[in-house]
């Protein structure tokens, strides 16, 4: 299950992250989305849980919890919408030459 953590202290590391869902089970990986210009945290992530079981028991336990002196909300993540490859641009780049 792929799991949506938000409101993540922008020092919160993916160890820690590791650390707080890996007492409900085992987790496939951690990923702390970061702002591809700063490299600073933007204050969310998911995590990865092979087992259902233990992912609702994580999120059920973790939910409005602080990590890193912060509330954290822990909840299912949601399918990524598709986007389209033309985003708000028009043809500007498309057919040239």
């Amino acid at each position: 299950m792929n799991i949506f953590v938000a409101k993540l202290n922008f020092d919160t590391q993916e160890s820690s992250v590791m650390d707080a869902f890996s007492q409900f089970g085992e987790v496939e990986s951690v990923k702390v989305i970061q702002d591809k210009f700063s490299g600073r945290s933007k204050g969310f992530g998911f995590v990865e849980m092979p087992n259902d079981e233990e992912a609702l028991a994580a999120i059920e336990s973790l939910n409005e919890t602080d990590l890193d002196g912060r509330t954290i909300v822990v909840k299912k993540a949601e399918p990524r919408e598709r986007r389209d490859d033309n985003r708000g641009g028009g043809d500007y780049n498309r057919n040239r030459y």
